[in-house]
């Protein structure tokens, strides 16, 4: 489960701030981050079956099917960079 980021456990630097105020700030930034993963996840999941579709049609062209791998690759690792981006940042504010 991803625990939204609070004012408590992000303190700008400064001193004391207003965590209501600062939390305020938070919500459209979320709702910003929300909306990028969710269409990331979806052009992502068009490029996971055109790179499927590669794989099969690439018959003994061995090229193709490298480039068609390395591109799961790629999108997978970009998936798991976007969906654990709350818990990285998480670990260094907390």
């Amino acid at each position: 489960m991803i625990l939204p980021v609070s004012a408590a456990s992000a303190m700008p630097p400064g001193g004391a701030v207003d965590t209501a105020t600062f939390d305020q700030i938070l919500q459209p930034v979320w709702k910003i981050y929300n909306f990028v993963k969710y269409i990331a996840t979806a052009i992502a999941a068009i490029v996971l079956v055109i790179a499927g579709i590669g794989i099969m049609t690439s018959g003994n062209d061995m090229m193709k099917r490298e480039n068609a791998k390395n591109t799961i690759g790629y999108v997978v690792m970009g998936l798991i960079i976007i969906w654990a981006a709350p818990f990285i940042i998480q670990l260094f504010a907390g």
